[in-house]
C-alpha cells in the first residue's frame, strides 16, 4: 500500500513538473535558460507580433499592440486604408493630408490597391514652408497622394518592380525579402501590413512625382 502511495505522489510530482517546466509548444527543452519575458506593449513584443502576422521592418515596433487599439495590425486588418490609418499614431500626418486632399471616401472604396504609407518623420524631412504650400494646394496634395497608391495589391513576394500610381506616374521598388526601398531613396521601414481594401507599405520618406 505504501509503494503504490508513494508511486501515486511520484507520477503526480512528474505531471507538475512537466507542465511547468517541460517541453514548451515551441519545442524549447526545460533545461534552456527561460527567456526574458516581454510585456505586451515592449518592442520585441511588437516585433514578434508583428513577425508572426507577416509584417516586417523596424518600424512596426511603434504600431500599438493591444488588439482593441484603432492603430493595432488587427484592428487596421478590418477596415478600409483611410480608416485605418487614421487609428494608427504614426501615419497623423498623412491622415491630415488625405483628408485635406478630399481623398478619404476615394481611399476607402478603391479594391485591391497597394499604399506606400509616408511616416510623420517622413513628412518632418520636408521643409516646413513648403510642406504649407503643398497642404494648401489642393491639387498638388492630390498629386502626391495619389502617386503612393498602386492599382494592384502587393504582396512582399510580388513588390519589386516597377509600377503605375494612380497619379499616372511610375514607382520603383527594389530589394527582396524584408528590405525594400521605393524610388531608390525611401525604405520600407513597415511591410506588408493589411486593411479591408489594400496592403499598406510604410514609408520613411514621402515620394514625389517628377511631373
Amino acid at each position: 500500500m505504501n509503494r503504490r502511495l508513494f508511486a501515486t505522489v511520484g507520477v503526480i510530482s512528474v505531471l507538475t513538473l512537466s507542465g511547468c517546466g517541460g517541453n514548451d509548444s515551441d519545442g524549447t527543452a526545460s533545461g534552456a535558460s527561460a527567456a526574458p519575458s516581454m510585456s505586451a506593449s515592449s518592442p520585441m513584443a511588437s516585433a514578434s507580433s508583428s513577425m508572426m502576422s507577416g509584417q516586417f521592418g523596424s518600424g512596426c515596433a511603434a504600431v500599438p499592440t493591444d488588439p482593441a487599439n484603432p492603430g493595432s495590425f488587427e484592428a487596421m486588418a478590418k477596415v478600409p486604408v483611410a480608416t485605418a490609418a487614421s487609428g494608427n499614431p504614426v501615419l497623423s500626418t498623412l491622415v491630415t493630408a488625405v483628408k485635406k486632399a478630399n481623398l478619404v471616401d476615394s481611399l476607402n472604396g478603391a479594391q485591391g490597391v497597394t499604399v506606400f504609407a509616408p511616416t510623420n518623420d517622413a513628412f518632418a524631412k520636408i521643409p516646413k514652408a513648403d510642406l504649407d504650400k503643398v497642404l494648401a494646394d489642393d491639387a498638388m496634395l492630390k498629386k502626391i497622394l495619389t502617386y503612393h497608391v498602386v492599382p494592384t495589391q502587393l504582396s512582399p513576394d510580388t513588390l519589386a518592380g516597377t509600377y503605375k500610381t494612380l497619379q499616372g506616374g511610375e514607382v520603383t521598388v527594389s530589394g527582396s525579402g524584408t528590405s525594400f526601398t521605393v524610388n531608390g531613396t525611401s525604405m520600407v521601414v513597415c511591410g506588408n501590413v493589411s486593411t479591408a481594401n489594400a496592403t499598406v507599405y510604410i514609408v520613411d520618406s514621402v515620394l514625389m512625382p517628377k511631373s
